[in-house]
């Protein structure tokens, strides 16, 4: 019985590259490969929720992962039910106006978010955006899907941007309080 013990223990060492027994026989512990595996099946159809109100954008602002770049709106007292539609466009196009403004990019995302960029009380600006121009404060330097992003307006209580990326990518919207969250992948195979 002590032999089999003895046995299972040396083979446990051994399988996991640990203890003397190895390091004394001259085998190298293995080495640890960890591939990450991107999110998959996220589509690039056109993605929409319900709005749940009219409070204020405060800020927009960006980050790099591993897997996707990504765009935050922060809107602080929206709950997790802030209205949204974003959806790839052949030109972004102003919906107040129908004015083109041109955005950088192999293809351009046009999000829509339930949340204007003023007070709605006061018509006070919460967001320094102006029509047309880049987003203040969002520097796409050293990305590798956001090429450009463009402030299309706020009207009728939605505010619209433009998001030049890469080329056609998949991309989410995921609802967090007070946050909506747009991630767009790197690229179509999950790799990183």
């Amino acid at each position: 019985m002590r032999r089999i013990g003895a046995s299972v223990a040396a083979l446990v060492l051994a399988g996991a590259g640990w203890g003397a027994a190895t390091t004394a026989a001259g085998a190298a512990p293995a080495a640890a490969t960890h591939a990450t595996a991107c999110p998959t099946g996220w589509g690039s159809g056109t993605k929409g929720g319900a709005a749940s109100g009219a409070v204020p954008l405060e800020d927009i602002r960006t980050g790099r992962h591993d897997c996707f770049d990504r765009m935050v709106f922060d809107v602080p007292g929206g709950g997790s039910g802030i209205g949204f539609y974003v959806g790839y466009v052949d030109r972004l196009r102003q919906t107040a106006t129908g004015q083109y403004i041109p955005v950088g990019g192999g293809a351009v995302l046009d999000v829509h978010i339930g949340a204007p960029s003023y007070d709605p009380a006061s018509g006070a600006a919460t967001y320094p955006g102006r029509a047309g121009r880049p987003l203040p404060g969002v520097n796409l330097a050293g990305y590798r899907t956001f090429k450009d992003t463009r402030f299309a307006g706020s009207f009728e209580g939605e505010t619209q941007i433009g998001l030049g990326v890469r080329a056609r990518l998949p991309f989410r919207v995921v609802q967090l309080p007070g946050r909506l969250v747009v991630d767009v992948a790197h690229n179509w195979t999950g790799s990183r």
